[in-house]
């Protein structure tokens, strides 16, 4: 049986870590809150282009761009999107399940072949796959602290060389789009060769438009933009998604440690109180003996 200098040390780190958890939620808010400001502010930028790209396309039907090129798969790579830290819940497993299942059933001749390789955004994707026998070709770890479009536009335009080059016949990536605190879409998109573009209905196919220079080419010089955004779309939805999570996993952490504290705290009085009654019983009877 636990002593009462053991059940009060227990309550002291069980305190001790609640003010952790509750530190940790409140930071997880406040970086949560810029993270979703950097997400409202590149939604119109990617959503234009992608607009102004289908409103071409679909009175440009000639376009040759290797880019939009679809060959048999024989090689492909998968980017999936982790964090840096723990403490985020199911965050990480989530894609990390969706990318093992990919690798065993959708993928399965690849990896056999040995013509499939990870790109591990995130810390907790490579430390997970990198003791798994998956060819891991790079990784990119401790990236989300000072995340900069830089990064995504400079990792979209090696993927782009490695498929034109026919080095990847297929780029797929695997992260978590933010939808609220509480909940991540988990996402599987593929980046390469471009799929169709959805129209809207802000497309007016049927307006006269003249282009300067031609359609051709302002297709060709969109279409690196538009996915150097859609990358960077991808990165800051899995930030603000893991900062969601977190919040959430310390939210409960701290309410779990609440209620912890509560029934450690009635533990206590009890032993106490037990303690008290067995030394007044003691005192008692020694009086009695004395009087005997």
């Amino acid at each position: 049986m636990a002593t009462l200098r053991d059940i009060k040390s227990r309550i002291t780190g069980v305190k001790n870590t609640q003010q952790i958890t509750k530190a940790m939620k409140m930071v997880a808010a406040a970086r949560l809150r810029r993270a979703q400001e950097n997400i409202i502010n590149a939604r119109p930028y990617s959503r234009k282009i992608s607009q102004v790209l289908a409103h071409l396309l679909s009175v440009e039907k000639d376009i040759n761009n290797p880019l939009f090129e679809i060959r048999p798969a024989e090689k492909v790579a998968i980017l999936l999107v982790t964090s840096d830290r723990g403490l985020c819940g199911a965050f990480n497993m989530n894609v990390i399940r969706q990318v093992e299942t990919l690798l065993k059933e959708d993928y399965a001749k690849f990896v056999e072949t040995g013509n499939l390789d990870l790109f591990t955004i995130g810390k907790k994707g490579d430390d997970y796959f990198k003791r798994l026998p998956y060819n891991i070709a790079e990784s990119y770890p401790h990236i989300f602290a000072h995340l900069k479009f830089e990064f995504a536009a400079g990792l979209m335009n090696k993927m782009k060389e490695f498929y034109i080059n026919g080095t990847y016949d297929r780029v797929v990536i695997v992260y978590n789009k933010f939808k609220s605190v509480i909940q991540q879409d988990l996402t599987v998109e593929q980046l390469l060769p471009i799929e169709p573009f959805d129209k809207t209905e802000e497309d007016d196919t049927t307006a006269e438009y003249i282009y300067e220079p031609n359609k051709t080419e302002i297709i060709n010089y969109l279409l690196p933009k538009q996915l150097n955004a859609q990358l960077w779309q991808a990165l800051l939805e899995s930030y603000a998604a893991e900062l969601g999570a977190r919040m959430t996993a310390m939210d409960m952490a701290t309410e779990n440690a609440k209620e912890m504290i509560k029934q450690l705290q009635m533990t206590y009085n009890k032993e106490r109180q037990a303690s008290i009654t067995s030394e007044i019983i003691e005192i008692v009877s020694g009086a009695n003996a004395l009087k005997a």
